[in-house]
């Protein structure tokens, strides 16, 4: 396949060395794949392998406890879009209003490990967004693993947002202080094995676009993997190598570039019935910068004379425009 048809993968160290030139070259070709299809793969990062392997064990030990154990972390109230969420709850292809049945995985969240509920007192719609993690404690360790995985994302997410900035020919600072009070969402997806056939339309995860600014993702090697919808329809699989991390952009950030990245859809596909090999676990932030952000057209993405295509909106109020209209289609 030519490169037209894969997801690039992209060799981030020397931007993070500052390295001589390495802003400019990798400025282009990120730029290059985020207005194609928004996703790239990267290494070089930095991120802790050792931290990835301990939270990786853990995990798949929470992911083997029964089901009512489990649930012990199900979460109620504000806190609803915290801890754990049973085998085929939850369905992301209704965020597009497609009537499918429930995804085959389950999955424990995390919001932000800091409080900022104190700043945002005065935006009670905000409360949900840094409302309390229900974060479980069982196998031993597993809550102070998730916190520092929590961290390390958090890390990747500004060495990105820096490398963005590159890719838009914006001043190196130019996303500086977006993600201090971030509302960042980490997902821990468990695919089991399949023990019966999905039902018709059924997948891992259905296809659906990101509602944020970017999603990064690490993954087990396993069958039934992700997919994306490529500029001619055709859906090619992502397979990035071993310590490497998906990247991909949400609508948030095609807003925030006037459409100019691209936003793009996605979906983790089954594998067959009773495949042992087949079981997986990816790991992944969705990035929501700070509630009260203003998403406002970079300079760089019009033209001089014209107008931006989207009017400005805060973080906050682009998500919770994309929750309710995707109840709407449920």
């Amino acid at each position: 396949m030519s490169s037209l048809d894969t997801v690039p993968t992209l060799d981030i160290a020397p931007f993070l060395a500052n390295q001589p030139g390495a802003r400019e070259a990798i400025g282009r070709q990120v730029a290059e794949t985020c207005e194609r299809t928004g996703f790239l793969i990267i290494a070089g990062h930095g991120f802790p392998a050792d931290l990835f392997e301990r939270a990786k064990r853990q995990l798949f030990e929470f992911f083997d406890l029964s089901d009512e154990l489990k649930n012990r972390w199900h979460p109620t109230g504000a806190s609803r879009q915290r801890g754990f969420h049973g085998f085929a709850t939850r369905g992301l292809a209704y965020t597009l209003g497609e009537k499918t049945p429930p995804d085959l995985r389950e999955s424990v969240f995390l919001g932000p490990v800091d409080d900022h509920r104190a700043h945002y007192a005065h935006l009670p719609e905000a409360a949900t967004s840094y409302a309390p993690n229900v974060i479980p404690t069982q196998p031993a360790g597993l809550d102070a693993t998730l916190i520092a995985l929590y961290r390390a994302y958090e890390r990747l997410a500004e060495d990105m947002m820096r490398i963005f900035a590159a890719a838009l020919r914006l001043p190196e600072g130019y996303f500086d202080g977006v993600l201090s009070r971030h509302f960042s969402i980490m997902s821990c997806h468990h695919y089991p094995v399949l023990a019966e056939p999905p039902l018709p339309g059924q997948l891992r995860t259905g296809a659906h676009t990101d509602y944020g600014a970017m999603t990064l993702l690490a993954a087990t090697d396993a069958q039934g993997g992700l997919e994306v919808q490529m500029p001619d329809g055709r859906w090619a699989p992502v397979q990035p190598k071993a310590g490497e991390f998906v990247v991909n952009l949400g609508d948030m950030m095609a807003r925030w570039t006037n459409d100019r990245w691209a936003s793009t859809l996605h979906r983790v596909v089954n594998p067959p019935v009773g495949l042992a090999q087949s079981r997986r676990l990816s790991i992944g932030m969705f990035v929501h910068p700070n509630y009260d952000q203003s998403i406002a057209c970079v300079p760089t993405c019009v033209a001089p004379g014209d107008l931006p295509r989207h009017a400005a909106i805060t973080a906050g109020e682009h998500i919770q425009r994309k929750i309710e209209a995707s109840h709407k289609g449920a």
